[in-house]
């Protein structure tokens, strides 16, 4: 401390920041806030009052030149878009190919082997195909790997992971007509 500097001086006084007097806004900074403050109020009351207007008009939002969420869209876009929104992009490719199957496996294989389910938990992903014979199951399980594979091209990767194979499904035991006591039926096609 030297001579010329009293104690006083050194010590800052109680109550008034050093600091403060720069960040303390100045009068246009003021009248900035203020004006921004009043253009939303003014805003706000405006949409108010705009709200007012349509509501006595009979009208809520009314559509305007340019397209937006109200506006009326063909069949096959706003089922596109419900398809989107749910989540049901597998299981309508899945029944597209159900639906093309003829197309996919072939006439001579479509005509004794139908796709019945398909099972689209992420572990399973089975296609569950029922032949009318024995004979067409057994060449449907040899084509399986083949058939998968094309499915997947088709349907994107991994949507197929196994073709089940059923065999042809016979009456119900114990309930028929005309049965003889005992019988199975022709084992080639029930087995």
């Amino acid at each position: 401390m030297s001579e010329n500097e009293s104690p006083q001086a050194q010590i800052p006084q109680a109550g008034v920041p050093q600091a403060s007097k720069a960040a303390e806004p100045s009068g246009v900074d003021l009248a900035r806030v203020a004006l921004r403050a009043a253009k939303e109020q003014a805003k706000a009351r405006g949409a108010a009052a705009q709200q007012k207007k349509q509501a006595r008009r009979g009208g809520g939002l009314r559509s305007g030149a340019h397209a937006d969420g109200r506006d009326p869209v063909g069949l096959g876009a706003a089922i596109n878009r419900l398809i989107t929104e749910r989540g049901w992009e597998t299981p309508a490719a899945v029944g597209g190919v159900m639906g093309r199957w003829p197309q996919i496996v072939g006439e001579d294989l479509a005509k004794h082997c139908v796709p019945l389910k398909y099972d689209e938990a992420p572990e399973e992903r089975v296609l569950t195909v029922q032949c009318d014979s024995t004979a067409w199951a057994t060449q449907l399980r040899l084509l399986a790997p083949r058939l998968v594979a094309r499915l997947n091209e088709d349907l994107g990767h991994g949507t197929v992971r196994v073709i089940k194979v059923l065999g042809p499904g016979g009456p119900r035991k114990g309930y028929g007509p005309l049965r003889a006591p005992g019988s199975v039926g022709p084992g080639d096609t029930y087995g």
